[in-house]
């Protein structure tokens, strides 16, 4: 009977919130950095930022309310980079994420993924991979960037706080297309 029970809580958890993403092993990698922002962190930025009341902190304010947390990996190692994409490209098929834009530029490479949301300008799910970034103050030739943010995510307020950012030059492509 204990067996059962623990079974049922098992499959149950995925849908109270409590499942665990296929990149959390990478939290505790040596070789690969991180950045987890939550939703109670993104809360109390958004309420921070809302006293401000220009449009530019809206914009941020409205993508933070109903966003469920951002994570961020990065690694210049080349073994943890190709365990990275492979582990992404993996969850890019699993979760039938879609292909939302792809940006090739000499040896960098830039991929938006998304899981469409309640209309045409929301998406539940945003991941970006970028390999091939160069760094040569930082005496590394390979960055390897995965970003993941889930919620409710407004694609044409992103858009617009992204136009006000100052992005590394090869990101600043992607706002262009």
């Amino acid at each position: 009977m204990k067996k059962c029970v623990v079974g049922l809580v098992v499959l149950t958890l995925p849908f109270f919130g409590i499942s665990q993403s296929v990149f959390d092993r990478f939290d505790d990698s040596e070789r690969i950095g991180t950045v987890s922002i939550s939703k109670g962190m993104l809360t109390l930025i958004a309420e921070m930022m809302q006293e401000h009341g220009d449009e530019e902190s809206q914009d941020f304010v409205d993508i933070a309310k109903n966003v469920n947390g951002i994570k961020v990996y990065m690694s210049d190692d080349e073994g943890a980079s190709a365990d990275m994409q492979a582990t992404m490209k993996q969850y890019v098929k699993k979760s039938r994420l879609e292909e939302l834009m792809k940006i090739k530029d000499g040896d960098t490479n830039l991929r938006f993924y998304i899981k469409n949301g309640k209309d045409e300008n929301h998406v539940e799910e945003l991941l970006m991979f970028a390999t091939g970034l160069d760094e040569k103050d930082k005496k590394h030739d390979v960055e390897t960037v995965l970003l993941t943010m889930s919620g409710d995510i407004d694609l044409t307020k992103v858009g617009s706080l992204t136009e006000k950012m100052n992005l590394p030059k090869h990101l600043n492509k992607a706002k262009k297309n």
